[in-house]
Order: C-alpha cells, then structure tokens, then sequence
C-alpha cells in the first residue's frame, strides 16, 4: 500500500483543475465546485501550497498590449567557466521573461520580451563575451503554456 498525497486526492485535482482555468476564482466559488465551505477549502489550498502542488498564481498579460510586441527565443551556450555569470545575468534581466537550464549543447533557453529587434543586439551583447548565442523570433503561439493533464482527471 502506498502512502497517499495531496496530489492523490480527487477534491485536490478538481481545485487544481478549476484553478488551472481560471485562477480568479474565489474560495466560495471553489467551494460550491466541490461541495464543501470555504474554510475546508482554504485549508486544502493553503496545504497544496505547502506542498509544492501549487506555486503561485499568476496572469496572462498581452505583451502586445504592454508595448512588447516581439519575443526572441534565445539559446545561450556559455564559454567555459562562465556559466555562472551567464545565469545572473539572465536572472538580473528584466526583458528575459523565462528561462530554461537545458541538457544538450545549450546550457540555457531564454525568451526575450523585445519593444522593437533594435532591442535585440543590446540585450545580447551583455552576454557576448561570455557565451554563443542563436536567437529565433517567436511568429505565433499555437500552443500558449499550459498545465499537461492531471492524473486521475
């Protein structure tokens, strides 16, 4: 027999799931989805946090719409003994949106929120003499990021 977690729990994975599609929802709203009160809710949530099961809940901004109309996805490669510095930097800069550290020939994977390509060459510059860079233009987002299917769901 194996030890049951949070995650195991189906009331768990209908939160989690109603939250995936819409983490404005209210603890009542919540509630009512699940049958119970808000308080054992908000426990369940708070103890999903605890967890891990739950990070944060976040928004989905139109970069358009914030005056970044381009981003770049850039793969960084860096120079022997620099992978540190690479990664602070990526870190202490504000355009990079995301960033993956990757196994294979790149050791990073970041998106750039861009206003214009002028910006581009700039952003990449700071870390020109630290690592190789190739860089492509995000087109379309077919597939925007999204949670995978819920075990049990």
């Amino acid at each position: 027999m194996r030890n049951e977690t949070p995650a195991d729990d189906e009331v768990n994975r209908t939160l989690i799931a109603a939250l995936i599609k819409d983490a404005r929802l209210s603890v009542a709203d919540l509630a009512r989805s699940v049958d119970m009160s808000a308080p054992a809710v908000a426990d369940r949530l708070r103890k999903l946090e605890e967890a891990g099961l739950i990070g944060t809940y976040t928004i989905d901004a139109d970069l358009k719409a914030w005056g970044y109309p381009l981003i770049a996805i850039v793969r960084i490669k860096p120079l022997p003994g620099q992978l540190h510095m690479v990664e602070r930097i990526l870190v202490e800069t504000p355009e990079v949106i995301e960033c993956d550290k990757v196994t294979g020939d790149d050791c990073f994977i970041a998106r750039y929120a861009l206003r214009s390509i002028d910006e581009l060459d700039p952003m990449l510059d700071r870390i020109a003499q630290r690592a190789q860079t190739s860089t492509a233009i995000v087109k379309a987002s077919p597939v925007r990021r999204r949670m995978p299917s819920l075990p049990g769901a």
